[in-house]
């Protein structure tokens, strides 16, 4: 791929070519996953979410020997051992950390004090006003149509990303149904300077999540995705027999520990992991629906920017 030169605040921020980053999700954005999308241009990002502190070190120095180029850590802010991680990230000299699911005021500070360039990810742009004021350098205005954990605002990428930008003077990255070029030029025009692509990533050759749930993801179509269990952590599943147990239990007005025990323990990765596509927790996009393929990670990057290019150039007429 021909590299035209582009440069902005994300593609300085990150010292990366593209303002393409992959989201850091569950059990699909491991080393080998995170490395092939740096290598191609984009910034890759390790998901810690699903990884125990020494399985975590491991990524680090695997993506460290698979790449030159820059490359972060995805860290939710909730992770039972947390200290553990960001001592790891530190160590380990990781030059960008993504924050999610938490207050990034007791972590932003340690992280920037060790040099390391911190990007929180919002649903609002009151959370966005409160990251840029904890010293956040960046922000991941993530929207209802993204996969995974989710605000309980519910408001929309389109209505979230100009919302944000007038909200905070840092670069902001746009998130939740992403995974065109098409759909990136849009999220620019609203003002982001740049794009995070989570679901298309996880049809990858390269990502960690199990074949089935891929599959799965290829052959979603529009409506398979709801956000579901909003009484306990709001999250966008793609419809299966566990959705539906949790939607009858929802219904009927179970309360957050009856959902609670529902969930139970290791459901994403039963899901998203070992393929268990009944019983297993499949996070996803509703994007989804607009995945056909599974395909390396750098034509993916490279998919997505030459159709951006090609629509920045040639813009569709109004007539």
């Amino acid at each position: 791929m021909t590299i035209k030169p582009f440069s902005n605040r994300i593609t300085r921020l990150f010292n990366i070519q593209y303002p393409i980053v992959q989201a850091g999700m569950v059990w699909a954005s491991g080393w080998k996953l995170a490395s092939a999308v740096s290598n191609a241009g984009g910034l890759g990002l390790i998901g810690s979410g699903s990884m125990y502190p020494d399985v975590l070190r491991e990524h680090i120095q695997k993506c460290k020997a698979a790449t030159a180029h820059p490359f972060g850590v995805n860290i939710p802010l909730l992770y039972p051992d947390i200290e553990k991680h960001i001592q790891i990230v530190i160590e380990e000299k990781v030059p960008v950390v993504f924050t999610s699911a938490g207050n990034p005021a007791a972590w932003t500070g340690v992280l920037k004090d060790a040099g390391i360039t911190v990007v929180h990810v919002v649903s609002s742009s009151r959370f966005a006003v409160k990251a840029r004021q904890c010293g956040c350098d960046a922000i991941v205005a993530e929207g209802f149509e993204a996969g995974g954990h989710n605000g309980r605002e519910e408001t929309t990428t389109v209505v979230l990303v100009p919302a944000v930008c007038s909200a905070v003077d840092i670069p902001v990255l746009a998130a939740g149904g992403i995974a065109t070029g098409r759909q990136m030029l849009a999220a620019m025009v609203l003002g982001a300077e740049g794009v995070q692509v989570g679901s298309r990533f996880v049809a990858s050759l390269e990502a960690s999540s199990h074949i089935n749930f891929k599959n799965t993801v290829v052959a979603a179509m529009e409506g398979d995705t709801m956000l579901s269990l909003k009484r306990v952590v709001p999250v966008r599943l793609m419809k299966n027999r566990f959705y539906q147990l949790v939607e009858e239990a929802e219904q009927r007005g179970a309360g957050k520990e009856e959902l609670v025990t529902l969930l139970g323990k290791g459901r994403a990765k039963r899901g998203m992991f070992e393929g268990n596509l009944e019983e297993g927790e499949l996070e996803i996009g509703q994007v989804a629906s607009m995945i056909s393929d599974i395909l390396p990670a750098a034509q993916i990057v490279e998919n997505i920017w030459k159709e951006f290019d090609e629509r920045l150039a040639n813009p569709v007429r109004i007539t």
